[in-house]
């Protein structure tokens, strides 16, 4: 009879392993807080690191319009796309000085925008457009408050600003207003 006291035991303890609902609540309550702390923190990491490479790329840019009007002849170019392109062979009309992305206009959650200022230049011949004497690149965060909180431009100087409330920047002086980027 010992014996078969011994099985039912055996049994019963068998049958009860396991957790209960209220320990797996537990749980995942402990894991809803854990994530609630965590992904505020990831999403002010990564609106730090979109504008980052938002300051960067304008700085690209910036470096890639001086090139440009050292290397053509052309003044600044007359567009973003012209300082990209694709091939070997870098021209008046692509440049090949930035990638194609960024030449785009899109990249890393913000959207770029370069206009030419101030008269354009006489075109040296094979350049499909003529250049302008400054120029004005500048970077919006795609969603504020999402990918991005500030925004950034530059001008004919190379200097970056930046705007903390993402506001698109509309001219070169009111680029030349707003604080430089330390």
């Amino acid at each position: 009879m010992a014996a078969g006291m011994t099985n039912r035991c055996r049994l019963r303890t068998l049958s009860n392993a396991g957790f209960s609902l209220i320990e797996l609540l537990i749980v995942v309550a402990i894991i809803l807080i854990i994530a609630a702390i965590a992904v505020p923190n990831f999403m002010r990491a990564r609106m730090a690191a979109n504008e980052t490479a938002a300051a960067s790329n304008v700085r690209t840019i910036t470096t890639g319009a001086v090139i440009y009007n050292t290397t053509w002849g052309n003044g600044y170019p007359p567009l973003l796309s012209t300082l990209g392109g694709a091939g070997p062979l870098a021209t008046c009309n692509q440049a090949v000085l930035i990638d194609g992305v960024l030449a785009s206009g899109q990249k890393t959650g913000y959207t770029y925008a370069y206009t030419g200022q101030g008269p354009t230049v006489t075109a040296p011949p094979g350049c499909g457009a003529p250049g302008y004497e400054a120029y004005l690149v500048s970077a919006q965060p795609t969603v504020p408050g999402v990918s991005g909180q500030r925004s950034f431009c530059s001008e004919e100087p190379g200097v970056i600003h930046y705007d903390v409330t993402g506001a698109p920047i509309a001219s070169a002086a009111a680029c030349g207003a707003l604080p430089a980027l330390q």
